[in-house]
């Protein structure tokens, strides 16, 4: 059909690779990339026999004189005798089967590991190998003996890889196959016969190439095309000669051949063809008669790639991109040597001139012959292991250009758009892909900034977190009973927006009987300087959890990030937990002011406060009527030095700013909501978690009148007394007053007025035993309650102990 090829399969293999090797003589030798190597008659159209290798197979070459196979593999080089091979074999039912032959190591010539090219020049072999990031080129000397002894190593070129680590690093490049090629003089006597792999070159341009010495000894040069990018050769028989490099194609070289190439009709033009479309012509250009002035001109082209097999008929240039298999005219190229604004029209010129030929998924290509029409055939191998017969056009048979008719046309741009569809769609998902990694980078980038800023290590002792939690402590009723409600507060300080997926954790654990509630309160988006409130149920009337420690955390979940997969191969999930500071809730945050009319009436009890009066009897009786009182005395001194009032504003008396000082400010964390409940006063009635009413007095007394402190200097002091008739509300009370008496201390300046001595040992042990009295009464009412035995004797017993240590050790309150 005119402008397109017919595509004949002859056989076919298995799938092949893009390393696949394909060798024309008298038979076609296949390697589709793999151990095997195949031989084909195409004249009979029979698989002839299977070579076996030990290893893969890199390359081969064939002497057709000599009947020899050379084959390249991963450990070193193997010579088989072609004669010896034995033939298909008839069987009973007259068809026949491929003898497959595995090649022994007896057949191992040369053992050297990592050669990938070979090249048979008359007696001498030749192999390419990469080692350490270099190449090594090598020659051995062929026995005449034997061909299965150990050949003799004449000579080795070495020359190092130059890797572009924006493109291609120095281990991609040692994956990939190098090229080596060999060109003789016209004039010399070895271009009478030449093999496969071998060209004639024009005694010009070869002198010019490859100097005064080679033209004159009449040496072969061999070529080596290097992957990465570099043309280099070296002449074969001149004493002293090196590797050099003609010229570099700046991507792997993928074919070196040349125009033309016999004795007859010389070379004129060497092609050197690039992985990514580059296409390099060398020519001669003659300046005067006789060839003098004569100069070497390069000439630089580009082709639709990339380039994965090509090969050279007379001045056509055939290579397959692996999509589509292309055909270059050269005759332009090697007939006009304009510079200079004219190279660069030439190079634009080059893709214009490529003509599609429309068969795809060749891996491997060289020319088979001219049938007797005089039509240019190709063999090729496509990826799919079929062996090819292609016959070109012919219109590309009398040197024309012609282009393909317009309904070829027409389905070339529907292709052409059909791929940019395709392109823009994987380049849309690429975007996205792209898009998501960035704002996973920035959101763990936010993460990594939040846990160093939360963690840093430089931060004073007495420095707040940039994170923090604040509360606030609160009465509601619920269902006609009365809950304590603790109103926390997340401030962002910090320059850092906490962004989707981040948690705040909360941990309420009772310090009486070790009991812990779990909260968890997503949100998302806090910017710098916002709060983020919550509210959760601390304790009902009537319960005893305090004093409650409140832990707060920030938790940040990485699944949401990540893929599961990822995330499931993290420690603890892909959680990160950030802790940030621990408020503590005493019975103080929780009193409720009362009138002092209504604090002389008892409570109602509820029933099982009065199913426990019961149990307990008339003696429960009159020890829940008796008032049980302790106190805590501060030095009033001490009191106007920390508690500095604001400038401007009228002096407290002592006792008035040392009970504001209780009740109004906020200590650890935590502040109560409301009115100031001691606001300008010295005695405050209110009602204790239990139910219980409670009296607080704050007064001014001499330390001259007590025993303990008479042989010392009087100091005014400051005296505050805790008073109910719950036994329970004391304890907690007295505890809760103790913490911040030990809170208070530490505002205490380091040198303190000479006049003062603080006794903060003593407030320490009364605190402890405060603490263990606590400890005592709550053990003693959950035995009682549930029942475990006690007598009521024995809780009587117990009660009064702890009441007569309380009243007994009033001095060991005193600090001052």
């Amino acid at each position: 059909m005119e402008g397109r090829c017919s595509v004949e399969t002859l056989t076919e293999f298995a799938f092949s690779s893009a390393s696949s090797t394909l060798r024309v003589e008298s038979d076609v030798f296949v390697c589709i990339g793999g151990d095997e190597v195949y031989v084909f008659n195409c004249q009979n159209r029979e698989l002839k026999v299977i070579l076996i290798f030990p290893g893969l197979v890199r390359d081969l070459v064939v002497n057709e004189s000599k009947q020899t196979l050379y084959v390249a593999c991963c450990i070193g080089v193997y010579c088989i005798c072609l004669s010896s091979l034995p033939t298909r074999v008839q069987s009973l039912e007259a068809s026949s089967t491929v003898p497959h032959v595995k090649v022994s190591s007896k057949h191992l010539v040369i053992k050297e590991d990592g050669i990938l090219a070979l090249l048979l020049l008359n007696s001498v072999l030749l192999n390419l190998r990469l080692a350490n990031a270099s190449c090594l080129l090598t020659h051995y000397k062929i026995s005449a003996e034997s061909l299965l002894s150990s050949y003799e190593t004449l000579g080795s070129f070495k020359v190092p890889l130059v890797s572009d680590s924006a493109r291609h690093s120095t281990d991609e490049l040692s994956e990939r196959r190098p090229v080596l090629f060999c060109v003789h003089s016209a004039d010399s006597p070895s271009s009478s016969s030449l093999p496969s792999g071998h060209v004639c070159l024009e005694p010009v341009l070869f002198k010019l190439l490859f100097g005064v010495d080679a033209a004159l000894a009449k040496s072969p040069v061999v070529f080596c095309g290097l992957p990465d990018g570099r043309l280099c050769f070296a002449a074969h028989r001149v004493p002293g000669s090196q590797l050099r490099v003609l010229r570099s194609l700046e991507q792997p070289v993928v074919f070196v051949g040349a125009s033309a190439g016999t004795r007859t009709d010389p070379a004129e033009c060497l092609v050197a063809l690039g992985e990514q479309g580059k296409v390099v012509l060398v020519t001669s250009k003659r300046g005067g008669p006789e060839g003098a002035g004569a100069r070497v001109v390069f000439t630089e082209m580009t082709v639709p790639g990339p380039v994965v097999c090509a090969c050279l008929d007379k001045r056509r240039l055939y290579y397959s991109t692996g999509s589509d298999l292309l055909v270059l005219d050269l005759s332009l190229a090697s007939t006009k040597e304009a510079e200079g604004e004219a190279g660069s029209q030439k190079r634009a010129a080059a893709s214009q001139n490529v003509i599609s030929l429309n068969v795809c998924r060749v891996v491997a290509l060289a020319e088979h012959a001219r049938d007797t029409e005089g039509k240019v055939q190709l063999l090729g191998l496509s990826s799919r292991g079929q062996l090819q017969r292609i016959s070109l056009p012919a219109g590309l048979q009398d040197g024309e250009v012609s282009h393909l008719p317009s309904s070829h046309v027409g389905r070339s741009i529907k292709d052409v758009l059909s791929a940019i569809g395709n392109v823009y769609e994987r380049a849309s998902v690429l975007k996205a892909s792209i898009k998501s990694r960035n704002q996973t980078l920035k959101s763990l980038n936010q993460v990594l900034n939040v846990s160093i800023s939360l963690n840093n290590e430089t931060l004073a002792p007495v420095q707040e977190k940039p994170i923090r939690c604040r509360a606030t402590t609160s009465w509601s009723k619920l269902l006609q009973n009365d809950s304590l409600n603790l109103n926390c507060v997340l401030e962002n300080g910090s320059c850092y927006i906490l962004e989707r997926g981040w948690t705040l954790n909360i941990t309420a654990s009772s310090m009486s009987d070790s009991a812990s509630t779990h909260y968890s309160f997503p949100f998302q988006n806090l910017h710098p300087g916002e709060k983020f409130e919550i509210s959760l149920p601390l304790a009902a009337s009537g319960d005893s959890p305090l004093p409650c420690a409140v832990s707060c955390a920030l938790v940040f979940s990485l699944s949401g990030l990540l893929r599961e997969e990822a995330a499931a191969t993290l420690p603890e999930g892909g959680l990160v937990s950030l802790p940030l500071n621990t408020l503590m809730v005493d019975c103080l945050h929780a009193l409720r002011p009362v009138d002092p009319a209504a604090a002389k009436c008892p409570p109602r009890d509820d029933a099982v406060r009065a199913f426990l009066r019961s149990r307990c009897g008339e003696r429960g009786d009159a020890a829940a009527d008796a008032r049980h009182s302790a106190s805590v005395k501060l030095s009033s001194r001490l009191l106007r030095d920390v508690l500095k009032p604001p400038e401007g504003s009228p002096k407290e008396p002592a006792n008035v700013s040392l009970l504001d000082w209780l009740l109004c400010e906020g200590h650890e964390g935590v502040t109560m909501q409301g009115d100031k409940m001691a606001a300008n006063t010295s005695v405050v009635h209110a009602r204790a978690p239990n139910g219980s009413t409670i009296k607080l007095t704050a007064k001014e007394v001499n330390n001259a009148e007590d025993s303990a402190m008479r042989q010392e200097d009087p100091q005014d002091l400051a005296e505050v007394q805790v008073e109910s008739s719950s036994l329970a509300a004391v304890c907690g009370m007295h505890h809760a007053v103790l913490r911040r008496v030990q809170n208070f201390l530490q505002k205490v300046p380091e040198k303190p007025p000479s006049s003062i001595e603080l006794q903060s040992l003593r407030v320490r042990e009364a605190l402890q035993r405060a603490e263990k009295m606590l400890q005592q009464v709550q053990q003693t009412r959950i035995s009682c309650t549930f029942g475990e035995g006690v007598s009521t004797g024995k809780v009587t017993s117990c009660l009064l102990s702890v009441y007569e240590e309380l009243r007994g050790n009033e001095h060991s309150l005193l600090i001052i």
